[in-house]
């Protein structure tokens, strides 16, 4: 046991968001009339932010002239219905305690937007979380794949990167864990698959939360 450390993607990773991300898209989506978008659609936009979620799912995507509108609509909406029909992943809570409990400190880093990050945090883990941020580029921070906030976490529980490992479950957050110069562990139960996973370079793959204490 030689990691201080653990830092989770948020979506797909402890809660499975993706009804409540696909319901909030489809509504601000029909609100502006553009097509409605399926949840497999949704799964695959997903990861990048909020803003680059709508981009993907309005047709003519950032040159919609309701763009804008169609995002601040989907924020509004989702932070109304995020707890509809999201709930943390089998096993995870479970997880989050053994960590806890073994000393080791715990993290969210997300490219959501941070109140929602907040939000949902304080609601599905109060106790379990030491740390959560999610996307707040209008304050200069880069989100995912940049390593900045990865590194704030780093540096608020004064350890290094290889004491440290992180957890995701796309490229983003392989590509992150590869920027902070740590260790990274895809979980296979998130919005992309294996196949995916590995040619996007995943090294470390596990199919159940548990399987985590093998790499601590």
């Amino acid at each position: 046991m030689n990691k201080k450390a653990v830092i989770f993607d948020l979506d797909g990773t402890l809660l499975n968001t993706i009804e409540d991300l696909t319901d909030s898209t489809n509504f601000a989506l029909a609100h502006y009339n553009s097509p409605k978008r399926t949840l497999t659609e949704i799964r695959q936009f997903v990861g990048n932010g909020v803003k680059k979620l709508i981009e993907r799912a309005i047709h003519d995507g950032v040159n919609n002239p309701d763009f804008e509108q169609c995002l601040n609509t989907f924020k509004q909406h989702y932070k109304e219905n995020m707890f509809n029909k999201t709930m943390p992943y089998e096993n995870i809570i479970s997880m989050l305690e053994k960590i806890k409990n073994l000393g080791i400190k715990t993290a969210v880093v997300s490219n959501k937007f941070d109140d929602a990050v907040q939000v949902l945090c304080k609601k599905y883990f109060a106790g379990l979380i030491d740390f959560c941020a999610g996307e707040n580029e209008k304050k200069g921070i880069r989100k995912k794949p940049a390593p900045d906030t990865v590194l704030k976490v780093l540096n608020k529980f004064k350890i290094k990167p290889k004491d440290a490992i992180y957890v995701g479950d796309s490229e983003v957050d392989i590509q992150t864990a590869k920027n902070a110069d740590m260790e990274c562990i895809s979980a296979l139960w998130g919005f992309k698959d294996k196949e995916f996973l590995l040619n996007n370079g995943a090294k470390i793959l596990i199919s159940k939360p548990d399987e985590i204490f093998e790499y601590l």
